[in-house]
């Protein structure tokens, strides 16, 4: 056992959503080996149970705001909350890909990128964020992408998810203002995690340059390297797997 998040001190709570998934998973494995954890709640459609008595898995779909409310209430009995992470995103699926070219675009694709991408992690933050201590640094953070940076696309393409990313990077950024305000310690901010070996992006990985493709389980403890040496200064911004700052 070890220390992962020194500067946020002992006993943590944590919410993970999406803990199901690729990085979700690695997230809770990573979390469940610092000995500042206490609990864990896992949210995911499936609810799925877990072997740690540590991790309290629940049933949670985003995209119905009836479901977020309700959750945030259970929880809040369980609270406060130290850590939130929002560890989901959608690239592709049966019915979805990235646009090559404008002729790709449907009205459909983009309301269910925007609907995973933005809208889920925005109502979220609006029942969740209320459940977070207010005398320590807390953290609520969520999964973004480079290519939703604006000034850093150079390439086109992939227009719904670009843009729902980069609806995601103005939503983080307008969150921060408003909450810091009045709480001064939560950090919000948005993580580019790389390119990770997950279902989201497998079909994409013969692009990658060597040495560029990160396992689930690096990503997690870079992830959660640079929520540690978050401070308050990088509330509102979108940081990536180094810590280093993406222009929007």
């Amino acid at each position: 056992m070890n220390t992962l998040l020194p500067s946020m001190g002992d006993s943590l709570k944590v919410i993970v959503i999406g803990a199901t998934g690729g990085i979700g998973k690695a997230l809770i494995k990573a979390l469940l080996g610092s000995t500042q954890i206490d609990e864990i709640f896992a949210l995911s459609r499936q609810g799925s149970t877990h072997p740690s008595p540590k991790v309290e898995p629940m049933a949670f779909d985003f995209t119905d705001e009836n479901i977020v409310s309700n959750a945030a209430h259970t929880l809040s009995k369980s609270g406060p909350f130290d850590l939130v992470i929002t560890a989901t995103g959608l690239l592709h699926g049966p019915d979805i890909s990235p646009e090559k070219n404008m002729r790709a675009i449907t009205a459909d694709g983009f309301q269910k990128s925007f609907a995973v991408n933005t809208i889920g992690p925005a109502v979220t933050a609006k029942y969740f964020l209320p459940l977070m201590r207010r005398d320590k640094k807390t953290v609520f953070c969520a999964l973004s992408a480079r290519v939703g940076s604006i000034s850093d696309n150079r390439l086109g393409g992939w227009y719904a998810y670009r843009a729902s990313k980069a609806a995601l990077n103005m939503v983080i950024k307008t969150l921060a203002i408003e909450h810091n305000r009045r709480f001064k310690d939560c950090v919000i901010m948005g993580l580019h995690p790389g390119t990770v070996d997950t279902a989201l992006s497998k079909p994409f990985q013969s692009n990658v340059p060597q040495g560029k493709l990160f396992t689930p389980e690096d990503s997690a403890h870079k992830l959660l390297s640079v929520i540690d040496s978050a401070s308050i200064s990088d509330s509102g911004h979108l940081l990536d797997w180094a810590g280093k700052k993406i222009p929007f």
